[in-house]
């Protein structure tokens, strides 16, 4: 019998298929995107230690008194100049993508593009 497989079971499959090829290391950590419902999150990980280096999201309070809406487009754009700014205080320049099996359109592009438009190399 066929069933019907739900958004975020087929996310996490094309989650587990990216992760295969993209792995982080203290020079170059990988940029791991997570987006819930009302939130967005970014984390630095180094893959070899299983550390996570740094990390920002719209739950933070600094980032949220900032933003009208924290699952918005702008929301996204803060979360992503966040994490290059703590990336430049470790003396991280690069970092590998890993957009968590969502397309890259909407807000993890535009968390991309500020990430790289603070000087993170993607």
């Amino acid at each position: 019998m066929i069933t019907k497989r739900s958004r975020n079971e087929m996310r996490l499959i094309r989650h587990r298929r990216l992760r295969r090829k993209i792995f982080g290391t203290p020079e170059k950590p990988r940029l791991a995107v997570f987006r819930s419902l009302n939130h967005i999150y970014a984390q630095l990980i180094d893959d070899t230690r299983g550390h996570t280096l740094a990390s920002a999201s719209t739950t933070e309070a600094e980032l949220k008194k900032s933003l009208s809406s924290t699952s918005d487009m702008e929301a996204a754009k803060a979360v992503g100049e966040c994490i290059a700014a703590r990336a430049r205080d470790l003396g991280i320049t690069a970092a590998v993508f890993d957009r968590g099996g969502h397309m890259y359109h909407g807000k993890i592009k535009a968390l991309a593009d500020a990430a790289r438009e603070a000087g993170l190399k993607l």
